[in-house]
């Protein structure tokens, strides 16, 4: 199967399967993750909060995330390759046939070999980013957030 263009991501469900500090950990993780595949992300908590856009990934808040995540899915199905992140038996269950299905253990164990050779990586000169000056790295940052 292709590569997804559209992940759709169960936030607690994901918060809760991994060992994030918090949301704001989770949604970086997922925004490099999107951003590095050429695929763009909406990640749906259940609840109230700040919605938001970090670059390719939207960060959106919803009385039930499961209702989202299982529209957005069919909305999206058939023009794109969608590929639904969640524990969620039923939100799997019913985001259609032609879309990929992935447990969030499954996910973030996928996930976790590209977050943990990214921090061990430090041959002779240490990582490129520990050698650029402050105004750089913050430009980075906003690159990589999307944001103009």
């Amino acid at each position: 199967m292709a590569e997804p263009t559209l992940y759709l991501f169960d936030g607690y469900n994901l918060l809760h399967a991994g060992s994030f500090a918090d949301r704001d950990e989770l949604v970086d993780s997922l925004a490099s993750f999107v951003a590095g595949r050429g695929a763009r992300g909406v990640l749906v908590f259940d609840g109230v909060g700040e919605e938001r856009a970090i670059g390719p990934l939207q960060v959106r808040f919803t009385p039930h995330a499961d209702d989202l995540l299982e529209r957005l899915a069919a909305e999206n199905r058939s023009s794109e390759r969608v590929c639904v992140v969640s524990s969620d038996h039923a939100v799997r269950w019913t985001s259609g046939q032609e879309v990929r299905k992935l447990g969030s253990r499954a996910f973030l164990e996928d996930l976790a070999p590209v977050q943990h050779v990214e921090h061990e990586q430090r041959g002779a000169g240490g990582r490129v980013g520990d050698r650029l000056d402050p105004a750089t790295r913050e430009k980075l940052e906003r690159l990589r957030r999307g944001d103009t």
